[in-house]
């Protein structure tokens, strides 16, 4: 009897100790929910996302930024992008989408629709074409699914600002990335009226713990009552060394600074790699 009883209390140790092991494996796995990656692009912003049902990518980089981009996906054995979300077509963020046509299978392209006349933005209209890639474009209140429990919300721009005038970055997508109480928002290169606009739409709905910096840190962007209602505690700066624009701009590091914002930049930290389980402590870690 003893013999049994001893036998049944083995048994029921490994039991747990196996629940136990389950447990922390699916912890693990928590961890890696969600992931977000400012790749160091250059003058131009090209962010990597994945959940761990979908890879979404917002913006691809410049033109001479182009076999960069290739290596950093490859090098992240990344083969499909289920979401393409272009913020807007100027160069330094539309560039590299032809590459990643190219080199990986798209299955949904996004933007605002805003027209330009530049060959980039005719060859990248012309590639959506002829891929048979579902097309949408999007504008503020719309949002997207990016799998396991992520949600994209677009503030900006409006359909109004869209038909009023060709402001190609006021016009800029900005879209807030939510995972439970995570939240990250993405701002293309919208400007000081983009920002007025959702300042007096949304409030305090633009909370965020997570900011992309707007243009790249220019002083046309971060207005201060902008970052007031974002209140973010984390930016990050997509921009090139030595930049021709003197990017990040000193007053929009100034106004950082007097927030208390932590600020990290791809031309002195490398890529910055933010996960997330879905609570407010995030992990960022840089490449240098």
């Amino acid at each position: 009897m003893k013999k049994i009883v001893a036998l049944l209390m083995i048994l029921c140790s490994l039991f747990l100790w196996g629940c136990g092991k389950d447990n922390a494996t699916q912890s693990a796995n928590k961890d890696e929910a969600l992931k977000i990656e400012m790749l160091d692009i250059g003058q131009g912003d090209a962010t990597l996302i994945q959940t761990k049902e979908q890879t979404i990518m917002i913006d691809t980089g410049d033109i001479d930024e182009r076999d960069n981009l290739v290596k950093l996906l490859k090098e992240r054995n990344i083969t499909t992008i289920d979401k393409l979300i272009i913020t807007h077509p100027h160069a330094d963020h539309l560039g590299g989408a032809y590459a990643v046509f190219k080199n990986f299978e798209v299955k949904e392209v996004y933007d605002n629709g805003d027209p330009t006349t530049t060959q980039t933005y005719k060859t990248y209209l012309k590639n959506i074409k002829e891929k048979k890639i579902k097309y949408q474009q999007l504008s503020a209140n719309d949002e997207l699914d990016f799998g396991s429990g992520v949600k994209f919300k677009v503030f900006s721009p409006t359909k109004q600002m869209l038909k009023s005038g060709d402001d190609l970055n006021n016009n800029s997508l900005v879209g807030q990335l939510k995972y439970n109480d995570f939240t990250m928002m993405f701002t293309g290169d919208a400007e000081k009226e983009a920002e007025e606009n959702m300042v007096k739409t949304y409030g305090s709905e633009l909370a965020s713990l997570v900011l992309k910096s707007p243009h790249h840190g220019s002083r046309t962007s971060s207005s201060e009552a902008f970052l007031k209602q974002v209140d973010a505690k984390t930016v990050l700066i997509s921009l090139g060394a030595g930049n021709e624009y003197g990017h990040p701009h000193k007053q929009t590091m100034e106004r950082y600074k007097k927030l208390g914002m932590k600020v990290y930049e791809t031309d002195k930290n490398g890529s910055i790699t933010i996960t997330s389980d879905g609570s407010k402590d995030y992990k960022i870690t840089t490449e240098k």
